[in-house]
């Protein structure tokens, strides 16, 4: 019985006055939810006590627990708040109220369907009701959070509960709830320290969005699971000898690596070019002992034992994570030279690492004030959330900022005086700047990192000193800035500061600088579409509020792209062909009787589908599936819905041919700059020409270049576009 276990864990570490408040808060959900059911037929009380179980057994304190039990009762069995204070106290009534008023703007709950476009690419479409809700719920669950952490653990656990049980919902319900699941609450989950749940919720997500991957990672694994088992206790035997002999009392474990970590391993490789055989890391150890002391002897033995793997070591004891981690990890070539990764740490810091932030109230429920040390510190970022749901009118915004500025790794730079400013990874110099100051940021010229001058696009790491060298005159940002295939910000904070400079200058200035910007987008795209066509088509009055929109940053050339393609339909991208290729392998078939292997498909003349594109599948009587974009005016599947098939982008292969004519200043270096962009775009050149205009001091240089569709030429243009001395950019058709 659940309730059984849930006494039996609760016995093991409260005090006997705090199990029976948890009990009496058990008997209270129990006679609540009477006669109440799930979907999948069990007693509903069943939820809310494996929602208090869970955190049970991370040995939560009895008043979160005591929460978790009743966290549904106002919303599904009319008890009120008043209620649940009067019997429970205060405390207890402003977690379940704060978990309710969750649950209540759960649109997901309600069965919505969350825009696919906000799962995937964070980008939240303003004219989409239901996605704004989205934005709109998700801002009061974090604004909960960071008034009581507890309220989100508690949430935590409830989805965890509910994703294990997310097969008695129809497959739009599990698909909606596994993506916001993998994009908000794992992530979540990571920023607090909770390991154990972050693995869990990402593993149960990545079953139901991918469920064919997640078979298919799951079958490799088993493949060789025996051997590696065996290997793995052969070399935990060889260290927890060696560490015996040196009379230190340790735990030697095998770490199992979860399934979706080794997805996304895989797919790196595949870009890389590599198979799933070429990962050796999938062992790992994790030893555990009494002392800080202790880790770094154990840490000296490893190495003395095997050879260490060069730039494969962290230290996280000397340099926690921000979401209180603690931990050594080193790499080390191990019997038959196989890499194994070693973590290192006390069995307190397993404790912080699996639990997170969990463990704190599990140390003070024990009356261990030392649970205190540096927590309000390591949990500043909470506070940022108060401080943006403030600052951020539109949900969008404050939800996007989150996404990026919270919910991501995170990297520590110092200022040159040694302070330490905390930013997440991915971040630059400009985010820098608009971190210590928007003021700063607004004035930057250049930066130095490390004492050495550097673009104000490069990716800072662990560490750096930054130093921002800022403009004496009177400046504002630059457009370029928003540019986000140029990468000079990272950070959502930072490009909301600079929109609003922009939204701040007059009218006439923007609209200028936008049909500027405008202009060469068209041109870059050889469309002959007039201005006021694409303003309609991007839902704008007229061209000047598009350029308007362009000027201030509000609207990005990456979306007029979008606009572009709904009117006119993709440009053409000549695909090379492979010779005797009689199928497209970039696309995969869903839920086909066939094999994917074994389905034909093909690409659509009439509408080009380029990868990355939103795509469906026409089954044909004679030639297999044919592709198409999904607004393709000639789908005739619209006509025939029992010949539409699902289908997906599979890995990419396929690289179509773009000629682009650059015309720009002549200067020493410029060829070499130009091919730089390419390399670092990843683009392939196929032939390159530059000659002399008669001009005095200008060029022309004409590049045939192989790219992976509409998305990286744009990007690769914009960045062509950026390098000194280029006047423009265009398309000149198919190489």
């Amino acid at each position: 019985m659940p309730a059984i276990s849930l006494l039996s864990k609760i016995d093991t570490y409260l005090a006997d006055d705090r199990a029976e408040f948890v009990r009496d808060a058990l008997a209270f959900a129990t006679d609540a939810h009477s006669g109440q059911s799930r979907l999948s037929g069990e007693p509903y009380v069943e939820h809310p006590i494996a929602t208090a179980e869970f955190l049970a057994e991370r040995r939560m304190d009895a008043t979160t627990l005591a929460a978790a039990l009743l966290h549904d009762v106002i919303e599904d069995c009319e008890i009120s708040r008043e209620q649940i204070e009067d019997k429970f106290g205060d405390e207890v009534a402003k977690l379940v109220d704060g978990v309710t008023k969750m649950n209540s703007i759960d649109i997901l709950a309600r069965g919505d369907r969350v825009n696919a476009s906000f799962a995937l690419n964070g980008n939240i479409d303003q004219d989409d009701d239901r996605t704004a809700r989205q934005a709109a719920s998700m801002r009061k669950m974090l604004v909960a959070m960071a008034e009581d952490v507890r309220v989100v653990l508690i949430k935590l656990a409830d989805r965890l509960h509910n994703m294990r049980t997310l097969d008695a919902h129809s497959q739009d319900r599990r698909i909606s709830i596994a993506r916001e699941t993998l994009e908000i609450y794992a992530p979540l989950a990571h920023r607090l320290g909770a390991w154990d749940l972050k693995w869990r919720l990402e593993d149960e997500a990545f079953r139901h969005l991918q469920p064919r991957q997640y078979r298919s990672v799951y079958r490799l694994i088993r493949r060789k699971r025996s051997e590696r088992e065996q290997y793995t206790e052969r070399v935990m035997k060889i260290l927890q000898e060696k560490l015996d002999e040196h009379d230190i009392q340790a735990e030697v474990t095998g770490r199992p690596k979860h399934l979706y970590s080794i997805y996304q391993k895989m797919h790196r490789y595949a870009e890389q070019g590599r198979q799933f055989n070429d990962i050796q890391d999938l062992t790992a150890l994790r030893v555990l002992v009494g002392s800080e002391e202790e880790c770094y002897r154990v840490l000296w033995i490893a190495h003395s034992l095997w050879r260490p793997v060069p730039g494969q070591f962290d230290d996280y004891i000397a340099s926690p994570k921000e979401n209180l981690y603690q931990s050594i990890h080193t790499s080390v070539m191990c019997e038959e030279n196989a890499p194994v990764e070693i973590q290192i740490r006390t069995r307190r810091m397993h404790d912080l690492a699996e639990n997170g932030v969990a463990s704190h109230w599990a140390y003070k429920e024990e009356g261990d004030s030392s649970s205190d040390d540096n927590f309000e510190q390591r949990m500043s970022w909470l506070r940022q959330l108060l401080d943006w749901q403030n600052e951020l009118e539109g949900d969008s915004q404050y939800l996007d900022t989150v996404r990026t500025d919270i919910l991501r790794d995170q990297v520590y730079v110092y200022t040159p005086m040694g302070e330490i400013k905390e930013l997440p990874g991915g971040s630059t110099p400009l985010d820098f700047a608009y971190r210590v100051h928007t003021d700063l940021g607004h004035h930057t010229v250049s930066a130095s990192v490390n004492g050495q001058h550097v673009p104000l696009n490069t990716v800072l790491e662990n560490g750096d000193t930054v130093e921002i060298d800022k403009s004496r005159s009177v400046r504002g940002p630059r457009t370029d800035w928003l540019n986000p295939d140029l990468g000079y910000l990272y950070t959502a904070s930072a490009r909301e500061k600079v929109r609003t400079w922009f939204r701040r200058q007059r009218r006439e200035e923007n609209v200028q600088r936008g049909r500027e910007l405008l202009r060469r987008q068209v041109s870059q795209l050889r469309s002959s579409t007039p201005e006021e066509e694409i303003a309609a088509a991007l839902k704008f009055e007229s061209a000047d509020d598009l350029a308007e929109a362009l000027g201030s940053g509000t609207l990005q050339p990456a979306d007029v792209v979008r606009g572009l393609v709904d009117i006119a339909g993709e440009p053409d991208l000549v695909r090379v062909e492979r010779e005797g290729e009689q199928s497209h392998q970039g696309v995969v078939v869903l839920h086909s009787d066939q094999s994917a292997s074994d389905t034909v498909t093909r690409l659509a003349r009439c509408c080009s589908p380029v990868y990355g594109d939103a795509i469906t599948g026409y089954v044909t009587r004679e030639r297999g599936v044919t592709v198409h974009l999904q607004t393709c005016p000639n789908l005739r599947a619209r006509l025939e819905p029992e010949r539409s098939v699902e289908v997906a982008w599979g890995h990419l292969e396929e690289r179509y041919a773009s000629r682009l004519k650059i015309d720009a200043w002549d200067r020493v270096g410029l060829l070499r700059d130009l091919t730089a962009v390419v390399s670092r775009e990843k683009a392939n050149i196929h032939r390159i020409h530059s000659s002399e205009q008669q001009l005095a001091g200008r060029s022309t240089v004409e590049l045939t270049v192989y790219t992976s569709g509409v998305d990286q030429l744009t990007r690769l243009c914009a960045r062509l576009d950026a390098v000194p001395g280029v006047q423009s950019v265009q398309r000149q058709g198919a190489g």
